[in-house]
């Protein structure tokens, strides 16, 4: 029950801000930090397939209605919470993935988290900015969304986590 409390203020939290915060913000037309897949990146080691497509599912349900993207989130965010489990397995030691708990600094260090977190966001924003575009005639342009709206999503990522994973056991 805890654990089903605190990622539900983690959903209302990435949901809040991304499309108060994050989407509001015009700094260049180069930086769309997309920070709400944060929920889907730090869901249990141990979460089964299976929910972890329905939490991307919900989610991405939840950003294409607040943002009005017409299911591109949808699409972009079901194949990134399907191969979480390769990238979880790329960036970590398969003995302790199979402990369970939650990605944090803490969990798996410093290194492999934010290995981890650069490649998730990278998956995400590469399949988002592309499918967004749907050209490659302006492909430098996107190429530099996608690394400049990465890097600022992956600091605010890592500042949430460090947020949402301060106060719980690093083994829930």
């Amino acid at each position: 029950m805890h654990r089903s409390i605190t990622y539900l203020l983690l959903y209302l939290f990435t949901v809040l801000f991304q499309v108060f915060l994050f989407d509001n913000l015009s700094v260049s037309m180069y930086l769309n930090p997309l920070i709400y897949i944060a929920f889907v990146a730090l869901l249990p080691l141990d979460e089964s397939p299976l929910m972890t497509l329905v939490a991307a599912l919900l989610m991405g349900v939840t950003m294409d209605f607040a943002m009005g993207t017409a299911g591109l989130n949808l699409i972009v965010t079901l194949p990134v919470a399907y191969f979480r489990s390769t990238l979880l397995s790329l960036t970590y030691r398969q003995e302790d993935l199979r402990e369970g708990g939650i990605p944090s600094v803490e969990r798996m260090g410093m290194a492999p988290f934010l290995k981890y977190i650069i490649f998730f966001v990278l998956l995400h924003h590469t399949l988002f900015f592309l499918l967004e575009t749907l050209s490659l005639s302006h492909l430098l342009h996107t190429v530099a969304r996608i690394l400049l709206s990465s890097a600022v999503s992956v600091l605010f990522i890592t500042i949430t986590s460090r947020f949402f994973t301060s106060k719980l056991d690093s083994r829930v």
